[in-house]
């Protein structure tokens, strides 16, 4: 698939993506991508985050693809169990470990526990060795429940500003390479 043939749907994590984030970099250049703004980026709250991922899945004319980082991940496997019919596929990088959510007063406890069941869509996940917020075992366990191609970024962070990964070459590969399989 090509991008000018689906809507990128970018969905950040807590704090959302600043300017220099590989996501927010990624939404400059690909045509077809918007942002999943969520009303309070700080204090995530499941339910409106979930809703406000499926309303954008609805809303959309094309196949829709999800690009997700960290909390982003975890909110759109909730919403996979409402609107995964809807969704073409999902690059779903750095997502945070059940213990680590669990640390976070900022983060509703009703994300936990995550949904493992399979998506009924293509989806790559990508984990770091040296994540913060997930040992790379986690993350390739849940991609292996959810039925996803797991991608082991090597000692990358939580892949983000903070470890390094404003522009992200090796991810716009991985992504373009993912797309070309849908």
């Amino acid at each position: 698939m090509r991008v000018a043939d689906a809507e990128i749907l970018i969905v950040p994590g807590l704090s959302g993506s600043g300017p220099e984030h590989w996501q927010s970099r990624w939404q400059g250049k690909l045509s077809t991508a918007r942002r999943v703004n969520q009303r309070d980026s700080e204090n995530a709250n499941r339910n409106e985050w979930e809703e406000a991922i499926a309303r954008e899945v609805l809303a959309s004319a094309r196949p829709v693809v999800i690009v997700a980082h960290s909390l982003g991940v975890i909110a759109t496997l909730h919403a996979a169990q409402r609107v995964g019919e809807k969704i073409a596929g999902a690059f779903l990088v750095a997502p945070p470990s059940e213990a680590a959510m669990r640390e976070m007063p900022s983060i509703d406890s009703a994300f936990l526990p995550i949904p493992r069941a399979r998506l009924p869509f293509p989806a790559t996940m990508v984990g770091s060795s040296n994540d913060p917020y997930a040992d790379l075992l986690f993350a390739r366990h849940l991609a292996q429940d959810v039925g996803a191609q797991f991608i082991d970024a090597g000692a990358a962070g939580h892949i983000n500003i903070d470890s390094g990964h404003g522009p992200w070459p090796e991810g716009s590969l991985a992504f373009a390479n993912f797309m070309a399989r849908l």
